[in-house]
């Protein structure tokens, strides 16, 4: 069992900058994968960035150069910092941990808002 919670997110303007925070606990060393996906109304959920328990990261298109996604050491805390945020980038980000199971857990995800 794994928990997830982020924080972090809010209202800035467009250009601005927001650093999401996700917080594991749990069965935290059978995480394999954990990563930020992103909801807006009326869309699919979709990929913003992933990193492996190796290290490995992978970013969606939209994000490339303005997202970096890193963890602590003890890899229970996930972040996301967003810089050159546009409108666009309005959803809820969710976290994401994926077992070596593949079995994966979901916190309950934080509202971002950019404003022209």
């Amino acid at each position: 069992q794994v928990q997830l919670v982020e924080s972090g997110g809010g209202l800035v303007q467009s250009g601005g900058s927001l650093r999401l925070s996700c917080v594991a606990s749990g069965a935290v060393f059978r995480i394999n994968v954990m990563g930020w996906y992103r909801q807006a109304p009326g869309k699919q959920r979709e990929l913003v960035a992933t990193i492996t328990r190796g290290g490995s990261i992978q970013y969606g298109d939209p994000v490339k150069g303005r997202f970096t996604i890193t963890r602590d050491n003890s890899r229970t805390t996930l972040y996301l910092q967003m810089n050159s945020l546009k409108p666009e980038d309005t959803a809820v980000y969710y976290c994401k941990g994926v077992l070596e199971t593949l079995r994966d857990y979901w916190g309950q995800g934080t509202q971002v808002t950019v404003s022209s």
